[in-house]
């Protein structure tokens, strides 16, 4: 079919998206059941208790199928605690892909370790398994893998090269809860996971977090490390669990071995039990209307989908801060920022070039001296010095010019998602209008 020629809106011409129902992009979704279970903590003033917050925790170690699992304030605190419970501390390393959000690594210096940051694959954006194994050193102690806007990573190959060199594998799972990799869930693959439940993510209840594992002594420590009133005495709110079994944390009952409060607020763990109940439901529909949005792109040059091959065994879960890919070369050379620049004069103010800023370029891995020690924290334990400027890790480097957001679709709308993806047919074919 020959192409009908079309101004661009950037050029003067009519933007492809007029109104879009607000229904279309709204989450998370918050029913009367959501809310009569948040009433309900406050109204007994449980907001600081764990009852309703071990019940969350048993529901979702069963929906995850794992024997533990444990709330947590923030996913950041779960990461954290995730690191020191597989043995992370001063002077040690973990491996972590450059492209993700800061809480991924950033409580491994706090820990008083330094970031081995690795290169990430161009068409998952996740972390490339080609590239840790070199880095595994003496003092690695742990891999962080994140399964990136969604996608799964390649479980299968970095949980090969863990077992060879005896290191840890914790799954940062803040973008992909429900996600699957041949056909099981995220976060079951490695030692432990953490992930995060905030506001803005398909998962979200709240400021909230959580860790699983089939490890109970990592279990215990994380346990012990910020859930004292799981370890001390009664309180006014919390019976004690009396759960630990390893005698040398037992030994400092009563109070956090890592001097933090991880207790998840019950407001949270309330509105998740209700979430969790619809959850599988609702990401079906976000997958049903994220592949019709790609399906209706496919053969268009330049746009390639960030996903997991339709109908197979791997998914995308929620789908949470999707992005599509973009491959300039087939538009004449235009820059990702250009044709962002275009889709937003279509109507589409969300559409920006890239993702994360590459973590390994930012001063806090090279210069940040948290503990007053007179020199960066990433060297202050006598680590190995693995700092890492630019041109070290390419595809992360170039990030804002082969990645670039897209509607995330919280409900499939046929006539809607076709619109949408029109706009970005439309400016990607008539490229040329954008060069020069």
């Amino acid at each position: 079919m020959k192409k009908t020629p079309k101004t661009l809106a950037i050029a003067g011409g009519p933007q492809a998206i007029k109104k879009t129902p607000e229904a279309v992009f709204h989450w998370p979704i918050v029913t009367k059941a959501d809310e009569n279970a948040v009433l309900d903590v406050l109204r007994r003033g449980t907001m600081s208790g764990t009852d309703i917050t071990k019940q969350f925790e048993r529901e979702i170690a069963e929906w995850m199928g794992m024997k533990f699992a444990l709330g947590y304030c923030n996913g950041t605190e779960s990461l954290r605690a995730a690191m020191w419970a597989c043995g992370l501390g001063a002077g040690d390393e973990m491996i972590c892909p450059s492209m993700t959000y800061w809480a991924s690594c950033t409580a491994a210096l706090t820990l008083g370790a330094a970031v081995n940051f690795a290169d990430i694959l161009p068409d998952t954006l996740c972390i490339d398994p080609a590239d840790i194994e070199h880095r595994i050193g003496p003092r690695t102690k742990a891999i962080m893998v994140v399964h990136y806007c969604g996608h799964p990573c390649d479980m299968t190959a970095i949980m090969r090269i863990a077992r060879k060199h005896k290191v840890k594998v914790i799954e940062d799972v803040s973008h992909a809860q429900g996600a699957l990799f041949k056909g099981k869930k995220v976060g079951t693959f490695g030692d432990i996971a953490a992930m995060s439940m905030m506001a803005g993510k398909s998962f979200a209840i709240g400021e909230a977090g959580m860790m699983v594992t089939n490890n109970r002594d990592l279990y215990e420590r994380c346990v012990a490390y910020g859930h004292y009133e799981r370890t001390g005495l009664p309180s006014n709110y919390n019976p004690t669990d009396r759960s630990i079994r390893n005698p040398a944390l037992n030994h400092f009952a009563g109070l956090p071995l890592g001097g933090y409060k991880h207790r998840m607020n019950q407001t949270c763990s309330a509105m998740g039990r209700v979430q969790l109940k619809h959850y599988d439901k609702r990401i079906t529909e976000i997958q049903a209307a994220m592949n019709r949005f790609w399906d209706l792109l496919e053969g268009v040059p330049g746009l390639r989908a960030h996903r997991t091959p339709p109908g197979g065994k791997s998914t995308m879960g929620g789908w949470y801060a999707a992005r599509g890919l973009y491959r300039g070369e087939e538009l004449g050379g235009l820059s990702c920022a250009k044709f962002c620049a275009a889709i937003r004069a279509e109507g589409i103010p969300t559409c920006n070039p890239g993702a994360n800023f590459p973590l390994h370029l930012h001063a806090v891995y090279h210069d940040a001296d948290l503990f007053n020690q007179g020199q960066p924290t990433m060297i202050a334990f006598g680590q190995r010095d693995v700092r890492q400027g630019p041109g070290s890790l390419p595809v992360a480097e170039k990030i804002h010019e082969i990645a670039y957001s897209v509607p995330w679709f919280k409900h499939d709308r046929p006539a809607v998602i076709k619109q949408y993806a029109q706009a970005y047919r439309k400016v990607a074919e008539h490229a040329d209008q954008l060069l020069g």
